[in-house]
């Protein structure tokens, strides 16, 4: 988040940094100066605050965001705390800008996935509309945070793994899936991106079959998407849709394709392997791939930020 801040040259006229007690006192660079970690505690004073860029996980933001928007601040949040929570709106800048309104003061930042799922199809959606959407995941392990990544790399060179282990099972050299829910048979990464799509799009007959799978390798998230329309299309409709679709970057060479190594560092959506599927033109599928810590995490949440200050200028 420090790192898009800064390129993208954020106006920030102050800028504090909190962390668990356990990090507090560490010492980051901003832009050419240090700047020390605080800890954050219920006591810790939040006046002056304009905004908040909440990323510590679900139970900080429930305790802490109604803490910052009482103080007077607006907190944009990355975890799936209140995602779902009626009133609080769930952004893709590139998708739902018209969702989000100046007095919002708690607004969400939807799942990895959601979001490059998002940015790829809502434009085909809203131009032909899509009857089916199946998607398959191909999740990287820093979707899991540093642990993830530390896992996989002691796995990899015979080490000691972090303790707790990020995964209940082994990841390199394998395929695992996030935990699954006994009573619905869905892991928690499926539902939320059921049920956030159909939030983002405003429409809660969009039909999503999708099956999350983490693989071993160190970051980007890969996803291959399945849909049928409701009228008939072709293969050059939909380039040319996705070729002016804000945030997409189109690979239309069929040998060519986007990988995970190649977006690394990347805010765009990168949407290759567009084939049709069927003869009336009904069916098609395509591979869509991004950055999970860029546009994923961090370049959408500034880009929230962004959205939100020019409301309050207007």
């Amino acid at each position: 988040m420090l790192t898009v801040l800064a390129e993208r040259q954020f106006p920030i006229r102050s800028l504090r940094l909190f962390a668990s007690p356990r990090s507090a006192g560490t010492v980051l660079e901003f832009e050419g100066k240090t700047i020390e970690v605080e800890p954050l505690t219920p006591d810790v004073s939040l006046e002056s605050l304009d905004l908040a860029l909440f990323s510590a996980g679900r139970s900080v933001s429930r305790e802490f965001a109604p803490r910052f928007v009482k103080a007077g601040c607006t907190v944009i949040d990355n975890s799936s705390a209140w995602r779902m929570t009626p009133n609080i709106p769930l952004i893709v800048p590139e998708v739902n800008p018209d969702h989000l309104r100046p007095t919002d003061r708690i607004i969400a930042n939807p799942n990895c996935s959601t979001i490059q799922l998002m940015v790829a199809i809502a434009p085909l959606h809203r131009s032909i509309g899509l009857r089916e959407v199946v998607v398959s995941t191909y999740q990287a392990p820093s979707g899991a945070g540093y642990s993830g990544v530390q896992q996989l790399n002691a796995e990899l060179s015979g080490t000691a793994p972090p303790d707790p282990p990020a995964f209940d099972r082994p990841i390199a050299f394998n395929t695992i899936f996030h935990p699954i829910d006994p009573a619905t048979g869905y892991t928690e990464e499926e539902t939320k991106m059921r049920n956030e799509s159909k939030k983002i799009l405003d429409d809660p007959s969009f039909a999503l079959r999708v099956t999350c799978v983490r693989v071993p390798i160190k970051g980007g998230h890969g996803e291959a998407v399945h849909f049928t329309t409701r009228r008939k299309s072709s293969r050059d409709e939909i380039l040319e849709i996705l070729r002016t679709a804000p945030g997409v970057v189109v690979m239309e060479d069929p040998r060519e394709y986007p990988m995970p190594i190649a977006v690394e560092g990347r805010d765009e959506v990168f949407v290759g392997r567009i084939r049709q599927e069927d003869e009336e033109g009904y069916q098609f599928a395509l591979w869509v791939v991004a950055d999970n810590l860029r546009k994923g995490a961090a370049t959408n949440a500034v880009q929230i930020a962004e959205l939100w200050m020019e409301l309050q200028k207007s």
